[in-house]
């Protein structure tokens, strides 16, 4: 017993194996494929629910991967995981208003977890030949970094694909530019004649018929040889109202600062 305890000193402490990195690249890949490639090739509801659970589900598979099957150290198995859920429950904190409540509530989660799925590997790849200490601090930075950076932006809001109009949190928004006119621009309205000659009432959303048909017109679809033609244009504040449409008069919702009021 003494001679192998002998050989066992004399060969110097166990190697640390080399870390398991290419199940990590491999559901990130996928993850995002599935959340942000799959439903623009495959248009629909269903498919972009698939690619939204897909992302979500993706970055349950990273933590999955790094604390059980990665190889890496204990220290910075557990590390990592602790501070990637209390990175991803603190940042709504700082998070402009749009983005902390946009998508009902969910918009952070589901825009933050594949970036920091992403940043997470590319760390794990890029560091695998440093030392522990750099390596860790660079761990924790990219784990922060990877959910704060949320905070440097807002939303102006969103199409039904989830498509947001991103911006700088600190940008001028159109409402503010909206607001700081010291007037309306003149509003040009057509005459009676022209909306008696279309018959274009349209007295709620989709229409009198809820089919979004306007029956008895014919529109020229051919717009490059004829353009339609603007007849009025009036600034509005942001809103998610449709347009009704009585005689003469167009009528919908929009925000004016913290008021909201019918334009």
């Amino acid at each position: 017993m003494l001679k192998r305890r002998k050989e066992k000193l004399s060969n110097g402490p166990t190697q640390q194996k080399p870390l398991r990195l290419l199940p990590g690249v491999v559901i990130v890949i996928l993850q995002w494929l599935l959340r942000f490639v799959f439903p623009m090739v495959v248009p629909g509801d269903t498919t972009l629910m698939i690619g939204v659970f897909g992302g979500m589900l993706g970055g349950l598979a990273i933590v999955v991967w790094w604390a059980f099957f990665s190889r890496a150290p204990r220290f910075e198995r557990w590390s990592a995981v602790v501070l990637m859920i209390i990175a991803m429950a603190a940042t709504p904190r700082i998070l402009h208003v749009s983005i902390a409540t946009g998508n009902m509530g969910m918009m952070f989660i589901i825009y933050a977890i594949p970036v920091l799925s992403l940043a997470f590997v590319v760390w794990a790849v890029a560091s695998r030949h440093l030392s522990d200490r750099p390596r860790r601090v660079a761990m924790a930075a990219t784990i922060l970094l990877a959910c704060s950076v949320w905070a440097l932006v807002r939303t102006g809001g969103n199409t039904t694909r989830l498509e947001h109009d991103f911006a700088w949190r600190w940008a001028e928004t159109p409402e503010d530019r909206l607001l700081a006119q010291t007037g309306d621009e003149p509003m040009a309205i057509p005459s009676a004649a022209t909306a008696a000659e279309t018959g274009a009432d349209w007295p709620g959303f989709r229409g009198p018929n809820r089919d979004s048909i306007i029956r008895g017109v014919q529109i020229e679809t051919d717009w490059s040889a004829s353009p339609p033609v603007e007849l009025w244009r009036r600034p509005i504040g942001p809103g998610w109202s449709s347009f009704s449409v009585r005689g003469d008069l167009f009528y919908t919702q929009e925000q004016r600062g913290a008021d909201e009021v019918v334009a």
